[in-house]
């Protein structure tokens, strides 16, 4: 599993990335965002840390540019990051277990399968 850290840069960013101790760099970074909502909370942003000139999370970030390092980082944002680098969905533990919808799971796979 990746080492997932979110810090705020000497530029005020703050990024999310996978920390790489061994070469003092935050690979993959991300920009968080916050973004003010009509009902008057936030709501967060990730975006690659190149955008608008890069579409694609990737990169590194040196950690001689990193200010403060945030001692946790939600698990809902670290699952964020993850699909959005990896282009996966994940789930949260027993996340599948409705797979089948009603009635309980998928007994018969053979019906998704093409003749």
């Amino acid at each position: 599993m990746y080492d997932i850290r979110l810090v705020k840069l000497v530029n005020g960013d703050m990024v999310l990335g996978k920390w790489d101790q061994d070469k003092g760099l935050i690979q993959d970074p991300a920009v968080l965002q916050t973004i003010p909502t009509q009902q008057g909370g936030v709501q967060m942003l990730l975006l690659p840390f190149g955008y608008p000139f890069d579409q694609n999370i990737e990169g590194e970030i040196d950690q001689r540019h990193v200010i403060f390092q945030y001692k946790t980082v939600p698990e809902e944002l670290k699952t964020k990051y993850l699909e959005a680098t990896t282009n996966l969905t994940l789930s949260a533990p027993g996340g599948l277990r409705n797979l089948g919808g009603m009635g309980g799971g998928v007994s018969d796979f053979s019906k998704f399968l093409k003749k």
